[in-house]
């Protein structure tokens, strides 16, 4: 039980951690073109990140892959910068397509944060025998953390438009600029060439 606290907990944090903050702008950019209506779709964005991420950690953890970080951290801002830059691009676009797009972006970007956090990952599981249980724990606890995540953006995007009348285009409009705005320099420190 303690392990499963442990890789919980890490799951958690690795998500909620604000000196990790791309994270989180990556949620921002994925879910802020949604609302409460949509929240079985929101429940399988935050499922498609979890399972892309865990499939590279687990390919790490077993050694099978093994990528140059500095291209993976430079990668991870492009992941955002692209999905907050299609939240720009398809507002005037149906909802339908902008959400299937966002689903499809949280499946294969989930794959690059994933690689991320693989090399400190694998540090960790290089002594323990079986993998499979810490990864699904961590799993779970990064679910969990998204979740939380994604519900505050949920509630901050209902109270805006509610309470405050912003219009859902300017919400999302607002909200994936400033997401751009905070990338561009991540980018800039991340080149690897």
């Amino acid at each position: 039980m303690e392990d499963f606290t442990l890789y919980l907990k890490l799951g958690l944090y690795h998500v909620l951690d604000w000196q990790a903050y791309d994270h989180i702008l990556f949620l921002v950019a994925l879910a802020v073109i949604y609302n409460f209506t949509n929240w079985k779709k929101v429940l399988w964005l935050i499922t498609l990140f979890t399972i892309g991420h865990t499939i590279t950690l687990t390919l790490a953890s077993y050694n099978i892959i093994n990528i140059n970080i500095e291209i993976v951290e430079f990668l991870i801002p492009v992941t955002i910068f692209i999905t907050a830059l299609v939240n720009i691009v398809t507002l005037k676009k149906s909802k339908q397509k902008s959400s299937n797009i966002n689903l499809i972006f949280a499946f294969f970007f989930g794959l690059i944060h994933g690689l991320g956090f693989s090399n400190y990952f694998r540090m960790l599981m290089d002594d323990t025998e079986s993998k499979i249980l810490p990864l699904l724990e961590f799993a779970i606890g990064i679910e969990i953390a998204q979740v939380i995540i994604v519900l505050g953006i949920l509630i901050l995007g209902y109270i805006a438009q509610n309470f405050f009348r912003v219009s859902k285009r300017d919400w999302v409009l607002v909200l994936s600029s400033i997401v751009i705005g905070v990338v561009i320099p991540m980018l800039a420190e991340r080149i690897f060439w």
